[in-house]
């Protein structure tokens, strides 16, 4: 849905009796500039997905006042943080308002006895940590995005921390936030009326439903967050195998290993060895007896670190593993957030080097089903690739979501020459996601762990996933957004206005 030329003057002039006029952007680079995201889209289709016009807001009230406007008028509204997202929330599938918070990017309190701080959700976890150093302290959700990535966004995802096995998820670090309804109505969210309160047991508890809703019942815009002590010390060791079994059995004793100071395990395959050794991407030479690689990760009191270190080293030799040295190992750890935004190469199966974009596809996936899910997925990307040169497979990487590694973040990298990304490829990858998202289904995991799954080809499986809990998603989209404005098209939720009181 793209508004009339007349539609689009009469929200124009009721956006600038609220805000400023360098706070309402209508002009076409402005609006290509916050209508992608990182997943990869035919470029010829580019258009079909901007937004009528952008605001800038700076508070909470702008926020509301924007929603209400929007409300009254029946104009699409969608939330836009970092747009570091996979999934396309924060793409404008029927046009409407883009509402990107950026500026509303304030730290408002560093409450360093309560170890909180409390901030706008426009600031990205980058800047938030470089001033929360100067106290000693650190806010651990830690996205591969970290650089670019905003507070707000991560609360609209639900978003998943490379070093969360010790610290905890994003739906874990933020402990209430206000939240402007799809009605522009202001609620505070949190356990129980305190910010600061990690654990209520009065009333619902709401926090998790206003998280990971891809900007489906709102919008952020003040977090208060737990803080951390800054650790003194990191370990993170890298570790080549000859086999594949012998290193999915070390990434599970790690994980198990019960060490206090574990933050992570992270377990790459053959696929995705042989796409480091080709394309260098993570600087680690990889000798031709290599075929998998497992990492983990320590941070903490230096004495404890140490300590955790000698059993995890003790755990890896015992499981036949090749230490990769210090220098690898440091500095290919330190380097995990560049490669989110790097251009990478890969090569098609004619052999040519071309440009392509990175996308991955990820479930949420219990340890011992990891082989046989990666076996059947890498099945599906062979059969993708053996009907066009558009697709190449660049291997997967499991990573431990708990310190006891129940289940693993699981993804398979998947290169796309999105140049040559025209219809038929474009309608082959959608069906290759919802394959995908299929063998997850089978194998007991879920869909996604933590980019969310709105997007065409896996959003097909959501009910068949959440069953009853489907229903009762269109029940509360229904119930907080009556007029259908806060980001329509996502996640199938426009069937709760499709027939009368909506699917049960």
């Amino acid at each position: 849905m793209t508004i009339t030329d007349e539609e689009l003057t009469t929200v124009t002039d009721a956006l600038r009796e609220v805000l400023r006029e360098d706070q309402v952007l209508t002009g076409r680079p402005d609006r290509f500039n916050r209508a992608r995201v990182p997943a990869p889209f035919p470029v010829h289709r580019w258009a079909e997905r901007l937004p009528d016009l952008a605001v800038l807001p700076e508070n909470t009230e702008e926020v509301a006042e924007v929603v209400r406007i929007a409300n009254r008028l029946r104009v699409p509204v969608v939330p836009r943080d970092g747009g570091t997202g996979l999934t396309d929330g924060a793409v404008p599938l029927r046009g409407g308002i883009v509402i990107d918070v950026k500026r509303i990017n304030a730290i408002h309190e560093i409450d360093t006895e309560n170890r909180t701080c409390t901030v706008g959700t426009g600031i990205s976890m980058l800047k938030l940590n470089e001033e929360l150093a100067r106290h000693g302290l650190i806010y651990p959700d830690d996205p591969a995005s970290y650089p670019c990535s905003l507070v707000g966004g991560r609360i609209g995802t639900s978003g998943w921390s490379l070093i969360g096995s010790r610290y905890g998820h994003t739906r874990d670090l933020v402990l209430s936030f206000d939240h402007v309804l799809p009605t522009g109505e202001i609620m505070h969210v949190g356990d129980g009326i305190g910010g600061k309160i990690s654990k209520s047991s009065s009333g619902y508890q709401l926090k998790h439903l206003f998280m990971g809703h891809q900007g489906t019942l709102g919008v952020a815009t003040r977090a208060t967050l737990k803080l951390y002590p800054k650790p003194e010390a990191e370990f993170s060791p890298f570790f080549a195998f000859s086999d594949y079994d012998s290193a999915y059995a070390c990434v599970g004793a790690f994980a198990r290993a019960g060490v206090g100071t574990f933050s992570g395990a992270v377990l790459f395959d053959e696929w995705k060895v042989a796409y480091l050794r080709r394309d260098d991407e993570a600087y680690i030479p990889q000798p031709a007896d290599v075929r998998a690689l497992a990492c983990c990760v320590l941070y903490g009191h230096e004495d404890e670190v140490r300590i955790g270190a000698r059993r995890l080293m003790r755990i890896a030799r015992d499981h036949g593993a090749r230490y990769l040295g210090d220098e690898i190992s440091e500095g290919d750890w330190a380097a995990r957030h560049d490669r989110y935004a790097t251009p990478l190469h890969g090569r098609t199966r004619s052999g040519q080097v071309v440009p392509m974009s990175w996308h991955c596809e990820d479930a949420a996936v219990n340890y011992t089903k990891l082989p046989q899910v990666t076996r059947e997925w890498h099945a599906i990307i062979a059969d993708l690739r053996s009907r066009t040169d558009v697709f190449d497979d660049w291997g997967t990487f499991c990573y431990t979501s708990a310190a006891t590694g129940v289940d693993y973040l699981t993804e398979i990298d998947v290169g796309i020459w999105e140049q040559q990304l025209d219809d038929r490829a474009w309608e082959m990858w959608v069906g290759a996601k919802r394959d995908i998202a299929a063998v997850a289904l089978r194998h007991g995991a879920s869909i996604s762990a933590c980019h969310g799954s709105c997007r065409e080809g896996e959003v097909d499986l959501v009910p068949d996933e959440l069953g009853r809990g489907f229903g009762v998603m269109l029940d509360i989209k229904r119930s907080l957004d009556p007029n259908n404005i806060m980001n329509p098209g996502k996640y199938q939720l426009d069937r709760a206005y499709t027939s009368p009181g909506g699917e049960r």
